[in-house]
């Protein structure tokens, strides 16, 4: 595809789609959204940033997802569609590939997926559920005959180094899942997006799944907090949660509630993002795009120290 792709992108306005939004303009795409009526909303913050998408020559197209035929008329105007809807619109996008494949030009189709690769973990009954639902958005991608990349971008830096850590408080303690020895990824959300860009437009993504494990991103709870410790200069007292009883919060907690922990238990106590090894022909995100030069975990810990992220807002 041509550089100039024109993308859509759903979902702007949450934690991964302002940085998608971003990296479309920055990678030089004329760029769309679709969100819900912007006027409606009463959250002051998205306001702001809807104003800063237009300054930045971003077309925003209003409607619902149940809005069929105003989907299909926005979706003719694309070449690209990449849905960062949250987990509880995830089944919603049924909706958007109904109308993909009505539209019938779509080159390439990212549903929001953006965590562990749905085909090959597994986890508790709370995170599984939602695993199930990102298999049904695969599997209906694929019934319908479109081109797809499914991204597996593992875990979202900025957002876990503030869960975990709490860079923004003068906390003396860090709550560590299980031994903190697993490994995981964490990987900087404005490189989740840059990545995702990139692979939308290339054909070598086409009909593939893209895993994002940067070498620099591959760390445990304990080393995480150790780098913190040697870049603050505060030492953090480690308060142990055991798996036993992460698994019974995932068991007595109701649905949502119950999601959180039995993520937690999947990443940070199962590492199972780094459960299975890649092969020769997986497509590994650094290795594919050598040139673009990714924030290692490391280094964001040194960018926390002078500008600390503020408490997100946004759910697992």
């Amino acid at each position: 595809m041509a550089s100039e792709s024109k993308i859509l992108i759903f979902g702007a306005s949450g934690h991964l789609g302002k940085y998608m939004v971003k990296a479309s303009v920055s990678l030089g795409h004329p760029t769309f959204l679709y969100t819900r009526p912007i006027r409606a909303t009463t959250n002051s913050e998205k306001q702001e940033l809807f104003k800063e998408f237009k300054s930045m020559g971003v077309e925003a197209f209003e409607g619902n997802l149940d809005e069929h035929e105003k989907l299909v008329y926005v979706i003719k105007q694309v070449d690209v569609v990449i849905s960062t809807l949250a987990v509880p619109q995830h089944l919603d996008q049924i909706k958007i590939i109904d109308a993909i494949k009505e539209a019938g030009n779509i080159k390439r189709f990212l549903p929001s997926e953006f965590g562990n690769e749905v085909d090959r973990v597994s986890g508790l009954p709370p995170f599984q559920a939602l695993l199930e639902n990102k298999k049904k958005i695969r599997r209906a991608t694929e019934a319908a005959g479109i081109p797809y990349t499914y991204v597996s971008a593992n875990s979202f830096g900025a957002y876990f180094v503030d869960y975990l850590l709490h860079p923004h408080d003068e906390r003396e303690d860090a709550i560590v899942y299980g031994s903190g020895e697993a490994k995981a990824v964490l990987n900087y959300e404005k490189d989740v997006a840059a990545y995702t860009i990139k692979a939308a437009t290339d054909p070598r993504v086409c009909n593939r799944v893209i895993i994002y494990r940067p070498p620099g991103n591959i760390i445990s709870q304990l080393e995480l907090i150790a780098s913190w410790e040697k870049k603050s200069g505060r030492t953090l007292k480690k308060i142990h949660v055991p798996e036993e009883e992460i698994v019974k919060l995932s068991e007595s907690l109701t649905y949502p509630d119950n999601i959180p922990v039995s993520i937690l238990h999947n990443i940070f106590i199962k590492g199972d993002q780094m459960s299975f090894e890649l092969e020769k022909k997986d497509l590994e995100a650094s290795k594919l795009y050598p040139d673009y030069e990714y924030t290692p975990i490391h280094s964001f810990l040194d960018i926390c120290v002078v500008d600390p992220p503020k408490p997100k807002l946004a759910s697992f």
